[in-house]
C-alpha cells in the first residue's frame, strides 16, 4: 500500500527547481501557473537566493508547485492515499482530486500572502527541538509561552512563538532535548500570531468548488482521513493557526497498512521521519529527476489501486 505526501515550508533551496523544468512540457506548465497566480515560479525555483524563497509568499507556492509538477512526471501512477505537511496539505488535495492545480496553487498564493501579512504583525519564528520525551517537551514549551506547532513524531517537536521566546528556549532547553534547530521561515506558523490569515482564507474558500478525495486523504490536523472535499478544505482553512499532527499521520499510516511512501520534491524531510517512525515502509524522496524511475518501480511495487484512479 502506497503513500503519496507533500512537505511543508523550509524544504525549499535555491535552484531547487532547475533540474525540473528541462522535463518535457514542464516550462510551459510552471508558466501557465505563474500567469495563473501572478508569480514568476520559475525565476524563483532556478535564480532566487535563499533570503527571497524564504520569504513566505513565495515559498509556499513554489513548494506546492514543485510538488504537482514532479508528482506529474511519474506519470499515471495511483496512491492508496496522499498527505501533507502545513502547506503539503494542498498539494496532497490536488493529489487526490479535491482542487484542480490551478486552483491549489491560487488557493495557495492567497494563504501565502494572508500568512506574511500575519507573520509581519509581531517578529516571530520556529525552532525545531530534536530528541526528548514529548509530553515533557510540550510542558516546557506552554510554561514558555510557546506552542507545539509540529508535532512530527520520530522525537522531532517543532516550538513557534516570538524571537524572544525562542531566545529564551534556547537557553533553557527541555530535558532530554539534545538540539534546537532554527528554521529557516518567516513566521509562528500553526499558532494564534496566524488567526488573521484565517479569516483571509475563509473568505477565499467560498470561491472553491472541491471535490470529494478519489483516494483516502489525510489531515494533519488529527491524522484521520476525510471523506469529503468541503472538509478537505475547511481542514485547510483552520490549519493555519492550528498545530500539525504528522505523528499522527503516521500513527494513520500504520493503521492503513502502508508499506511505501514516496515524497515529492523537495523531498527529504517527510522520508527522514518515516524512516525513524515507520521501520519496514520503504520510502523515497524525489529530489532530481534522476529519482523518478526508482519511485516508478517503488510505486509499481506496492500501489494496490487501479492506475486510472490518480488524478494528480
Amino acid at each position: 500500500m502506497l503513500v503519496l505526501v507533500a512537505p511543508g515550508q523550509g524544504a525549499q533551496t535555491p535552484g531547487f527547481l532547475t533540474p525540473w523544468l528541462d522535463l518535457p512540457g514542464a516550462a510551459d506548465r510552471v508558466a501557465a501557473w505563474s500567469d495563473a497566480i501572478g508569480l514568476d515560479l520559475a525565476h524563483y525555483g532556478t535564480q532566487a537566493d535563499a533570503d527571497a524563497i524564504r520569504d513566505t509568499a513565495v515559498a509556499q507556492p513554489l513548494l506546492v508547485a514543485a510538488g504537482l509538477l514532479s508528482a506529474a512526471a511519474l506519470g499515471d501512477i495511483a496512491p492508496d492515499a496522499v498527505a501533507g505537511h502545513s502547506v503539503g496539505e494542498i498539494t496532497a488535495a490536488a493529489f487526490a482530486g479535491v482542487l484542480d492545480d490551478t486552483a491549489a496553487l491560487q488557493l495557495v498564493r492567497k494563504r501565502g500572502l494572508a500568512m506574511a501579512d500575519a507573520a509581519a504583525v509581531t517578529k516571530t519564528g520556529m525552532s525545531a527541538l530534536l530528541g526528548g520525551d514529548p509530553e515533557v517537551t510540550v510542558a516546557h514549551l506552554e510554561k514558555l509561552g510557546l506552542t507545539p506547532a509540529n508535532v512530527n513524531g520520530a522525537g522531532q517537536i517543532v516550538a513557534a512563538g516570538t524571537l524572544e521566546e525562542l531566545a529564551a528556549l534556547e537557553a533553557d532547553k527541555p530535558e532530554g532535548v539534545r538540539r534546537v534547530v532554527p528554521l529557516t521561515v518567516a513566521g509562528a506558523f500553526h499558532t494564534r500570531h496566524m488567526a488573521p490569515a484565517v479569516a483571509k482564507l475563509e473568505e477565499a474558500a467560498q470561491a472553491l468548488k472541491p471535490a470529494d478525495p478519489t483516494v483516502a486523504y489525510v489531515s494533519n490536523k488529527d491524522g484521520r482521513t476525510v471523506a469529503t472535499g468541503a472538509e478537505v478544505v475547511s481542514r485547510l482553512v483552520g490549519q493555519v493557526a492550528n498545530p500539525v499532527r504528522w505523528d499522527l499521520c503516521m500513527e494513520t499510516f500504520k493503521e492503513l497498512g502502508v508499506t511505501a511512501l514516496v515524497e515529492v520534491c523537495p523531498g527529504g524531510t517527510l522520508t527522514g521521519l518515516a524512516k525513524r517512525a515507520l521501520p519496514g515502509v520503504k520510502t523515497l524522496a524525489l529530489k532530481i529527476p534522476d529519482d523518478l524511475d526508482a519511485a516508478r518501480a517503488l510505486i509499481a511495487e506496492h500501489s494496490s489501486a487501479p492506475a486510472d484512479t490518480q488524478t494528480a
